[in-house]
């Protein structure tokens, strides 16, 4: 018999240790990744705090960040450690892991549980339709945008492939703007806008997928299959 993400929540929520739960005990605003994002330029010290609260970041024992992903009930589903090099790009040399991964190395919590994922930031799900929801591939762009755009509730699929309508199916009662990186064939776009599709009559507003980058993006940007907040800085850059 599995035991499923409730379950892990209630370990993750009912473990405290000095009067604090996991979460609260790695809470922190000091990652490798929130330095990097105010380092790089994209927020100051003062955006990245407010964000680091509003999506309750975490800081690893290795200086990466933990991006746990709640879901609009409050339970913890799981959490993504993943860290990152100064210029606030991605160490690739370092793969990410999943909390329940290392808890279940640490024999913490039962190797049977199984772990579902939800969208990054869905604990931020307002309870009317009354901001727009945008959905982004990285959670990194999720957090800068939720700054720079604040009047967005920003989230994160955490991948190109991790979009599906089941993932997304949350997000019925409300208007949803996706927001793909980009690439030289349109094949994250294209892949985006089937799920839109499928998902449609199952929404109560249209859900739009933005072609922002599919029209404006230069060839060497869909090369290097930018996202928008890549865009966004290398407009203001140039």
């Amino acid at each position: 018999m599995k035991l499923y993400f409730k379950s892990l929540s209630d370990q993750l929520i009912n473990q405290p240790q000095d009067g604090k739960t996991l979460v609260e005990r790695y809470a922190s605003n000091q990652s490798d990744f929130c330095q990097a994002v105010v380092t790089a330029g994209y927020l100051s010290q003062q955006q990245m705090e407010h964000a680091a609260k509003q999506y309750h970041l975490g800081k690893s024992s290795n200086g990466g960040v933990i991006f746990w992903e709640i879901d609009e009930e409050q339970r913890i589903r799981d959490g993504k450690v993943m860290t990152y090099l100064t210029n606030c790009h991605r160490n690739k040399e370092k793969a990410p892991t999943w909390v329940s991964f290392l808890l279940k190395k640490q024999n913490a919590i039962p190797h049977v549980f199984d772990a579902k994922q939800c969208l990054f930031g869905q604990h931020l799900l307002p309870k009317e339709n009354a901001s727009v929801i945008a959905v982004v591939e990285a959670e990194k762009t999720a957090v800068i945008c939720s700054e720079l755009f604040p009047d967005y509730c920003w989230m994160a699929t955490g991948g190109q492939s991790m979009l599906n309508v089941a993932k997304i199916y949350p997000l019925r009662e409300h208007r949803v703007v996706l927001f793909p990186d980009t690439d030289e064939t349109g094949q994250t776009y294209n892949q985006w806008k089937d799920v839109t599709l499928a998902a449609q009559d199952q929404f109560h507003y249209p859900i739009r997928v933005s072609r922002v980058l599919e029209d404006h993006a230069t060839a060497d940007q869909k090369h290097r299959k930018i996202d928008i907040v890549d865009f966004l800085f290398e407009g203001f850059a140039s």
